[in-house]
């Protein structure tokens, strides 16, 4: 949910009305009568969308839907802006102001806005635990009478947010770990949490590192060194987890079918990006498929099954977001450029965004 009983207190206290969808809570387990009780009012989609000013919503809903909105209404949801130029162009026309939080920059004052970031460490902690439920062998290493159970090996691709409380929680759950970034600066993350480091260490002159905190696309040199390494590598672990996205892009290819059939029978792999591309070949969004004997598991969306958790810290960015810049003038926020430019879309009846002006969206 885009928006709990708590924000919604939060929200009217700045001087807002607030209406509600009914029965929008109910898979975070947050009822009617909670929003009834903070304040809000529970109604249709349409008659929420009715005169507003500014609507939330997790994943962006179809403009047609938001037709009694406001001309010029601020919409702040995830937009996948890249994938679903068509949908950018649909705001564009209906004169809305489509929001992308997703796109929201990695800057200190940004942090509490961050949504890829909160949604991200929920993503990196169920992952594992969903792997560990694939996995048919226990994870810590095991002192019995009848003999020792041996720790699993488990694998991270990827050290971001979601990669970082992946080793934690691995490392909780008593498993062998170690993990592996394009970004050398990681390593030092990686060791902090008490795994093992696996980099190339004989290309040079390559970080890693891009704009906004986020990984950048290496060259073919370190792709290629990298692919070894990972290959000899990844046939002796247990549970693999890739979690490496790369913000406007596919995202990247990490295991390839051939280093799927390397792995034991039994082994599994978590995809965190299978619903943007896949990190390994063959992965589905919301399937568990078997290849070469291993189980590769990708949900599309998976902090959302942590729907109560998600939702608290979604509501909390988008409030966060909202709250730095509300005018109790206006009774409005006003957008600065840094951040507003960085995040709108659309304006005005036009696409505005730098990276999608002048894009044709796709067939």
């Amino acid at each position: 949910m885009a928006l709990t009983p708590e924000t919604a207190r939060k929200f009217i206290a700045l001087g807002a009305d607030v209406a509600v969808e009914a029965g929008a809570g109910q898979n975070a387990a947050i009822s009617d009568a909670d929003y009834v009780e903070a304040g809000a009012s529970v109604t249709s989609r349409a008659q929420a969308a009715e005169g507003a000013d500014i609507v939330l919503a997790v994943q962006a809903p179809p403009p047609d839907d938001l037709q009694g909105a406001k001309p010029g209404a601020m919409v702040a949801a995830i937009f996948d802006p890249f994938g679903r130029q068509d949908r950018v162009q649909g705001y564009a026309t209906a004169g809305l102001e489509a929001l992308a939080m997703e796109l929201m920059p990695r800057i200190t004052r940004a942090q509490s806005m961050d949504v890829l970031s909160s949604q991200s460490n929920l993503a990196g902690y169920k992952s594992v635990l969903l792997a560990a439920n694939a996995y048919g062998r226990a994870f810590p290493m095991m002192m019995t009478a009848a003999g020792t159970v041996s720790a699993a090996r488990v694998f991270i691709m990827g050290v971001g947010v979601a990669g970082l409380q992946a080793i934690a929680t691995a490392r909780r759950l008593g498993a062998q770990v170690s993990a592996t970034d394009v970004r050398s600066a990681t390593r030092e993350q990686i060791q902090s949490l008490g795994a093992k480091p696996v980099f190339v260490e004989n290309v040079e002159g390559i970080e890693g590192e891009g704009s906004g905190g986020y990984a950048s696309e290496m060259s073919e040199e370190y792709r290629a060194a990298q692919a070894e390494l990972v290959s000899s590598h990844i046939a002796r672990q247990d549970i693999v987890i890739t979690t490496a996205l790369i913000p406007g892009r596919p995202a990247p290819r990490l295991i390839s079918d051939s280093q799927i059939a390397s792995m034991k029978a039994g082994s599994v792999i978590y995809d965190l990006a299978a619903a943007q591309g896949g990190n390994v070949e063959g992965s589905r969004a919301d399937e568990a498929v078997t290849i070469h004997g291993v189980t590769v598991i990708g949900h599309a969306n998976t902090a959302g099954l942590l729907a109560a958790d998600a939702s608290a810290l979604y509501a909390r960015n988008l409030f966060n977001f909202f709250s730095a810049f509300w005018d109790e003038e206006s009774g409005r926020p006003q957008l600065d450029e840094e951040i507003g430019d960085a995040i709108r879309l659309t304006r005005g009846g036009a696409v505005v965004h730098p990276q999608l002006v002048g894009q044709s969206p796709p067939d």
